[in-house]
């Protein structure tokens, strides 16, 4: 990989992902400036389940950058203590579903000594035992407060106008709170990316994918860990507030958020003992970064230099593992095989407009 020293880099967007890529490439001694539009973990991280899954049901073009999650986060929470991850186990009920060499079949038996407050325990279910949760939010904050130990810096409220270029290299970004100079400009910003990068007369097809994450207030000690079956996905946090993740059906009568909010409390209270009261707190449509082969987007911006682009769902699962590989591959020339598949080229390779960033950067 022949591209240019990158001492200055420019990150866009302070999300999860964003985060992540913020404390790696400053642990490598870049000299980074992350910058986010609205304020910290404002964007579809604030709203999501932050399931760590590290599997998938079906043919899975990245189960090697899947497998790879885990341990990233494992690492992650021997550097940062302020990260808090609740490695719980995931149980899943599904009669369609596969059974992954990685997960544990259990019986009806094995489940309620699991998860006892199961009304209605399925026959058998897949356990995944490394797998957990985190506080997104929180996890945000606490890998940029490490990046700015490191000597990251921050800039809040403050969004991109611009890209400064020369010949076909980008050289910074024009922002509302003036221009930064950079060697690199890496692009985290969700469902924003693909507005930046037609900025630059590149357009990535990545779209706005809703879902649903509601807060319940509800008793302590519902669920001991992560359970995904026909009827609810749920888990509950430290505190007690139990948090579930459901699809975006629109907004006509029946089938708003509110609605479904509504419709899950029932299907909780239905499914687990021990629920005397259960009122939704937030419910909230997170929009996911989506591309349109459902590939994450990892990779030079083809066609222009001095840009990297990181998109991608789930976004909370990869954030650990792709910012420590999108960091070896621009500070350490480090080229990743887990991310070949992801790369931006594979949308653009019968367009003619693919070129070299290598040759655009030496």
């Amino acid at each position: 990989m022949d591209q240019k020293a990158c001492g200055r880099i420019v990150v866009v967007g302070a999300g999860i992902v964003g985060a992540s890529l913020a404390y790696h490439l400053s642990g490598k001694g870049a000299q980074v400036t992350l910058i986010e539009a609205d304020e910290i973990a404002s964007g579809v991280t604030g709203d999501s389940f932050a399931w760590i899954n590290a599997t998938h049901a079906s043919v899975d073009p990245i189960a090697q950058l899947r497998g790879m999650a885990i341990e990233a986060y494992r690492r992650l929470e021997t550097e940062l203590p302020e990260l808090q991850i609740r490695w719980t186990g995931a149980l899943s009920y599904d009669e369609s579903a596969e059974h992954p060499a990685s997960a544990m079949l259990l019986s009806a038996t094995e489940v309620l000594a699991r998860e006892p407050n199961l009304k209605n325990p399925p026959r058998c279910a897949l356990f995944r035992a490394e797998e957990g949760a985190l506080d997104a939010v929180q996890a945000t904050h606490a890998l940029i407060a490490g990046a700015q130990a490191l000597g990251a810096q921050l800039l809040t409220q403050t969004r991109v106008t611009a890209f400064k270029t020369c010949n076909a290299d980008v050289t910074g970004v024009e922002t509302t709170a003036g221009t930064v100079d950079a060697d690199l400009v890496v692009l985290a910003a969700g469902t924003g990316t693909r507005q930046l990068t037609q900025m630059l007369n590149v357009s990535l097809p990545i779209d706005a994918s809703p879902a649903i994450f509601i807060r319940y207030k509800t008793q302590p000690g519902l669920v001991k860990g992560i359970i995904s079956s026909p009827e609810m996905e749920i888990r509950q946090s430290a505190n007690g507030t139990l948090l579930a993740a459901e699809d975006y059906l629109g907004e006509a009568p029946g089938n708003s958020p509110t609605d479904i909010a509504g419709q899950t409390a029932e299907a909780i209270r239905k499914e687990l003992h021990g629920v005397v009261s259960i009122e939704a707190q937030t419910v909230a449509v997170g929009l996911r970064p989506m591309p349109a082969d459902g590939i994450p987007v990892v990779g030079y911006l083809p066609g222009v230099g001095g840009v990297y682009v990181c998109a991608m769902h789930p976004g909370v699962t990869l954030a650990a593992i792709v910012g420590r590989l999108a960091s070896e591959e621009l500070l350490d020339r480090q080229s990743s095989a887990a991310l070949e598949s992801c790369r931006p080229e594979r949308f653009f390779q019968n367009s003619g407009t693919v070129t070299n960033n290598a040759a655009l950067t030496r």
